[in-house]
């Protein structure tokens, strides 16, 4: 099922920001790239989707669950089952190894049991992203590129339904870029997830099956309605 964002309206009003969405759609399987200024709301608007903040208006849908609609310990135990979250700076656990860090998220979820079925998937994603020989090295034994490589095992492992990513790739040199960028759309292709990743490097946007730009969106029509 889709990721669908109706009439949503959200202010810091402390910092006289507001952002109006009208509406915005990605379909399962979709790799889509957020752009736009500084201050646009990017960022804000991955944290509204990820249920992060809320937004003071409007509908935030994904597979037909209204994610508005919940409260903030419904949004964090919805966001740990069904969304994968992936950052600039990779948050990892420096005193856990390469393993433990691809199963964190999935030891914080209620009904997960960490038993040998998800030991083996963490493994076997491992595999997929060149790391299946260093899942028990410390994370300060890898190289930027593999860091965030397991930042994105550790997104993937439960199969989310939807991956936000802000500036994966922000510390990786060119070719890391490059190489993380297309395991990362690879997989979640493979999975049938959305994809929705915040960038500002123009040159990975050929890599996305669709480009959004937040100047566009916030332009965009208001729908008339949100099915619930």
């Amino acid at each position: 099922m889709p990721l669908e964002l109706s009439n949503i309206q959200f202010t810091y009003e402390d910092q006289g920001f507001e952002l109006n969405i009208p509406q915005m759609q990605i379909k399962p399987g979709e790799s889509v790239a957020l752009v736009g200024p500084s201050g646009s709301g990017k960022t804000t608007l991955l944290n509204l989707i990820a249920g992060i903040i809320s937004p003071d208006k409007g509908c935030i849908q994904l597979n037909d669950d209204n994610m508005t609609a919940l409260n903030n310990h419904q949004r964090r135990l919805y966001r740990l089952r069904h969304i994968g979250m992936i950052f600039q700076a990779f948050e990892l656990l420096d005193y856990l190894n390469v393993r433990d860090n691809i199963l964190l998220q999935a030891r914080l979820c209620p009904g997960v049991s960490i038993d040998q079925s998800i030991k083996d998937k963490a493994s076997a994603i491992a595999v997929i992203l060149g790391l299946g020989d260093k899942l028990s090295r410390n994370i300060n034994a890898l190289s930027q590129g593999e860091r965030q490589r397991v930042a994105v095992c550790r997104a993937l492992l439960l199969k989310p339904a939807l991956v936000l990513a802000d500036e994966p790739t922000g510390n990786l040199d060119p070719e890391n870029k490059q190489a993380v960028l297309e395991q990362l759309i690879t997989v979640c292709k493979q999975q049938q997830c959305i994809l929705l990743t915040v960038t500002h490097d123009h040159s990975l946007l050929p890599n996305f099956d669709r480009v959004i730009n937040m100047v566009d969106l916030l332009s965009s029509e208001s729908p008339s309605g949100c099915s619930i």
